[in-house]
């Protein structure tokens, strides 16, 4: 089977977790997140899950393990997914293709979006326990965190770049574009 295999970077609050959702309602993509083994590391030993606490998390990970630890997990799930569309949420930097990229279909999707735009996404969605009373001048220290530091330079060097300033209506054409 021939899957395509979307890899979905951007800022914080960019549409990741969000064209995820759509495809796999819309196109029955099955869909993995890089923030799913560092969740549930967290949950396992009862921590907050703070975007700290999961930055923290893969730091560890990678320092102790291998910086491709996530990659290769996910890779392997990819590899085993039955869909013949698979999507993934969160790639942050050039270790976390280095698997992915060797998938026939792997292509890394950038999506760019203004910060002020981001900054009221995130707050409004309120995915970590710590989203919805965070400041701009958090928000912006976030986004200078080491997992965010290397994502500029992926957006950048993507296979594909979606804007996503518009309504949700026009992103929603773009990931059709994708698709087709």
């Amino acid at each position: 089977m021939n899957k395509k295999v979307l890899g979905f970077t951007g800022l914080i609050a960019s549409g990741k977790g969000t064209a995820c959702e759509y495809m796999s309602k819309k196109y029955g993509a099955e869909s993995f997140r890089f923030s799913t083994i560092l969740r549930d590391v967290v949950d396992r030993v009862y921590l907050p899950q703070t975007r700290e606490n999961l930055q923290n998390i893969s730091q560890v990970l990678r320092e102790n393990f291998s910086q491709d630890i996530l990659s290769k997990a996910i890779a392997e799930d990819v590899k085993k997914a039955k869909a013949e569309i698979v999507v993934i949420d969160g790639v942050r930097r050039w270790t976390d293709i280095e698997h992915l990229k060797e998938i026939p279909g792997f292509k890394l999707i950038s999506l760019k979006v203004d910060a002020k735009t981001r900054y009221k996404r995130l707050t409004k969605r309120g995915e970590n326990t710590d989203d919805t009373s965070k400041t701009w001048e958090e928000f912006q220290k976030d986004s200078d965190a080491e997992a965010e530091v290397h994502i500029q330079e992926m957006i950048e060097k993507a296979d594909v770049i979606i804007d996503n300033n518009g309504a949700l209506e026009e992103y929603y054409k773009q990931l059709d574009k994708l698709v087709s």
